[in-house]
């Protein structure tokens, strides 16, 4: 019974719950570590974003012969330069027309008000309970509308916040740039040559799915809020830069994002003009048909491979348990997970057929 694979693999599982648990009744002890991790948890990621996005910048000037350290200071100087034209040019419109929405709330709310009394006064096919619910939606509208302004401001404060620790981001980043590439040699030189192999390739492998990922989304993100933003205007709609810079944000989340992406849009277009939903509508179905055709295809390819129930399933979970910041690490984190077990499960595969070679 001892050699029996399912007594083995049970065994091995109550080892890990109990090292679980043993790990639970010790928690004291890694409250520091938790607290440090926390500390340098959120700067760490961002310069790790601007990292896999300005890596390609630096790769490209040192190709052309620019020394590293010039090449990390002209790096800087676009980021610089990027971060000076979003402060001049894009947020004071954003802002502006961010206040000219929460001014018309009340006048929106009040049209959504008459034409649903309008609605109820003049048919008689919709069934009673139907009117209770949009009598209680109505009663309850102004609890909603502010809800939803709770959430935004919290998100809001929260941003402002994580905007103060990124004081550190530029140490990071710095020697992110200037160091990146001593991190494998440095890791594998303490193993033996097939393992220093083996382990260099799981960290190819998972340094090619975040580089992937995090590149691919972003660019995708900024081309589906370009084209919501031209859409926007070619439609002449209300609070265009806004709405499409919340669209551009949204899409950072896989799959379910581009769906929230539209909603206030076509909230503001519904009560400017009812067939503004169509052109709305219209507007995302061409970005998102030129998104899933031609740039994630190039930009991303088949780097992730994960079905959208599982992706679904996977921010729903981290949504409860992180908020917003546990829906965007998300999908990244299970990435490189599912690359580490894949890993290791074609190691173990080319193992046991070498093994088998052997004995033949």
């Amino acid at each position: 019974m001892f050699n029996k694979r399912w007594f083995q693999t049970l065994v091995g599982l109550i080892l890990v719950f109990l090292l679980i648990y043993l790990v639970y009744l010790t928690r004291f002890i890694f409250d520091p570590v938790l607290k440090y991790i926390g500390a340098v948890g959120f700067p760490l990621i961002a310069a790790g974003l601007l990292y896999y996005l300005t890596r390609p910048i630096m790769k490209l000037l040192i190709r052309y012969k620019v020394p590293r350290i010039l090449s990390i200071l002209l790096v800087f100087i676009i980021l610089i330069a990027v971060v000076y034209f979003f402060t001049i040019f894009i947020i004071p419109i954003a802002q502006d027309q961010y206040a000219r929405f929460v001014d018309n709330i009340p006048i929106m709310m009040k049209g959504a008000e008459d034409v649903i009394r309008y609605v109820q006064a003049n048919q008689s096919i919709i069934p009673i309970e139907v009117y209770e619910t949009m009598d209680n939606f109505i009663d309850n509208m102004q609890t909603y509308i502010e809800g939803f302004m709770t959430f935004l401001f919290s998100f809001i404060s929260q941003l402002i916040g994580f905007v103060f620790v990124l004081v550190l981001v530029p140490f990071f980043l710095f020697f992110m740039l200037k160091d990146g590439e001593k991190f494998v040699p440095f890791v594998t030189k303490i193993f033996a040559d097939k393992k220093a192999n083996n382990l260099r390739n799981l960290l190819r492998k998972i340094d090619h799915t975040l580089s992937a990922y995090i590149q691919g989304q972003l660019l995708i993100s900024l081309s589906i809020g370009v084209m919501l933003f031209i859409g926007y205007l070619i439609i002449d709609l209300n609070y265009a830069l806004s709405l499409a810079l919340f669209g551009m944000v949204m899409c950072v989340v896989p799959f379910v994002g581009p769906f929230i992406a539209v909603l206030p849009a076509l909230i503001v277009g519904a009560f400017e003009d009812p067939m503004n939903i169509v052109w709305i509508s219209l507007i995302m179905i061409i970005a998102q048909q030129i998104e899933g055709n031609f740039i994630s295809p190039n930009i991303m390819g088949h780097v992730l491979r994960i079905h959208p129930l599982t992706i679904i399933t996977i921010i729903l979970a981290a949504g409860s348990i992180a908020g917003f910041i546990g829906i965007l690490v998300a999908v990244p984190f299970y990435a490189v997970v599912k690359v580490i077990i894949m890993h290791f499960y074609e190691t173990y595969q080319d193992t046991r057929k070498n093994k088998e070679d052997a004995l033949l």
